[in-house]
């Protein structure tokens, strides 16, 4: 009797381990697909494209993280948003100018983080999150190049990844990765041999109604962009701000990069 009370008891502790589990955080409405900004949910104790950041934004339910690609001095793929360390690591010292091994010593001033490489990222991603890439490596070199593709690749996380490329890389990633485009540039790509709706997105936080049915009749994602380096440089007010977010949200786009600080919007209950 002992034995079946306690094996009764084992299996009710195990029905609520999963109902806990299948509660899973999901703060956004399914309307949405959200890719975190910065590499994933930065505020003053998780620096940007830092893990923190990253477990925070797997953590609150977004569906793509947005990293910031650049590469070291011997040629390590690292994520960095900034062109130097001074904004979180309190150097003005390049990536250019700094080796992976002097670059893996530094501790950034929220939350005591340390700069990741690129593949360590990927490995956290995969199976938990999508990825954008924002590549802010200089130039065309293709082997370098090939290195992110083949690595991503390794992570099962090319296929759906999005990248906001540079003019010198476009034609090597074309029809590798989901490049970024205005609707200019998509215009006058569709008229190129090989053009392909699913070699580009339409991106902006300018973009409009007429824009985004333009680009659902040509079967073209977009992407629209809620930057906090925007408001802040035009001094807008909080009231602005919730203007044009709803502004956007009324073109009927779905897809949002967003500063996570401006994740509130998006929620089925909005706390603004």
């Amino acid at each position: 009797m002992m034995y079946a009370r306690n094996f009764f008891a084992l299996i009710v502790l195990c029905i609520a381990i999963n109902a806990v589990h299948a509660q899973k955080e999901e703060p956004f409405p399914t309307g949405y697909f959200l890719i975190a900004h910065r590499g994933g949910v930065v505020d003053s104790n998780r620096a940007e494209n830092s893990l923190p950041a990253l477990e925070a934004a797997v953590a609150q339910g977004y569906d793509m993280v947005e990293v910031d690609l650049r590469l070291t001095k011997d040629a390590e793929l690292i994520i960095q948003h900034d062109s130097d360390f001074r904004k979180y690591y309190g150097t003005h010292r390049r990536v250019t100018d700094m080796t992976w091994s002097e670059i893996s010593k530094l501790r950034s001033n929220s939350g005591g983080s340390r700069v990741l490489r690129f593949e360590e990222v990927l490995q956290y991603c995969s199976g938990r999150i999508q990825l954008m890439i924002d590549n802010k490596i200089m130039g065309n070199d293709t082997v370098v190049f090939q290195r992110v593709v083949d690595v991503m690749k390794k992570y099962n996380l090319l296929a759906k990844a999005l990248m906001i490329g540079t003019d010198e890389s476009t034609d090597f990633f074309t029809g590798k990765i989901k490049l970024s485009c205005t609707r200019q540039q998509l215009e006058a790509n569709r008229l190129k041999p090989g053009y392909s709706p699913d070699h580009y997105y339409l991106f902006g936080a300018d973009l409009t109604k007429a824009d985004v049915d333009w680009a659902r009749q040509h079967n073209i994602l977009a992407v629209g962009v809620v930057n906090e380096w925007r408001y802040k440089r035009s001094k807008v007010t909080k009231e602005d701000v919730a203007a044009d977010i709803q502004r956007l949200k009324d073109t009927g786009l779905t897809y949002f990069q967003v500063d996570s600080m401006f994740g509130h919007f998006f929620m089925k209950e909005e706390k603004q």
